[in-house]
């Protein structure tokens, strides 16, 4: 199939079955390379930069309004990922973390969910834990090749570039959704 700007790629991969997307009730994701382009930049000072895609905060967002909790589990700590994930109201922010598979489980336990309620983003190796468990396991098209091959969906754009909110606008498609969600967030900040 064609990849366009609205379209993901699906694959078999090395993951186990894709889950129901009317199941889902957990988006988690990695942090670079997912919610960032995955360059590190530090400027003179040491002082460290990121770049976010407010595509992709826009995309979150939209998740609140279909019932969808949103965590952020990444293996390096950043004031600027706080800060971002305050921005977006996104509540459940593991930095620092080496095991992922094991931190997502602790939420589980917290919104009393399972691997099937869950879709997962990651780029990389570290990342394979908790995307090889997940109910819909989807990678950036910048992925690690390895990652790509393996996952259920590969969205057409890069980390940081709108991957998060292609796979955002897949989810509430297959739900039958994403009108819902658009009308929920217009009714929202006309209101404001």
């Amino acid at each position: 199939m064609p990849l366009g700007k609205e379209t993901a790629s699906m694959s078999p991969g090395a993951a186990g079955p894709v889950a129901d997307p009317c199941g889902l009730r957990l988006l988690a994701l990695d942090c670079d390379g997912v919610l960032t382009p995955g360059h590190i930049i530090y400027d003179n000072r040491r002082i460290e930069s990121k770049q976010f895609s407010a595509r992709d905060g826009m995309g979150l967002r939209l998740l609140s309004f279909v019932g969808i909790e949103v965590a952020v589990v990444t293996g390096r700590s950043s004031e600027l990922l706080a800060q971002r994930c305050a921005d977006l109201s996104i509540g459940m922010v593991m930095q620092g973390v080496a095991n992922k598979r094991a931190a997502i489980e602790t939420i589980h336990g917290k919104l009393g969910i399972t691997w099937r309620q869950t879709a997962v983003m990651g780029d990389d190796w570290n990342d394979w834990p908790m995307l090889e468990r997940a109910g819909l396991c989807a990678a950036p098209a910048d992925a690690a090749v390895g990652i790509r091959r393996r996952v259920h969906l590969v969205t057409p754009s890069g980390g940081g570039q709108g991957a998060i909110r292609e796979l955002v606008d897949h989810i509430l498609r297959q739900r039958n959704q994403y009108a819902h969600a658009i009308q929920s967030l217009l009714d929202y900040l006309a209101a404001r």
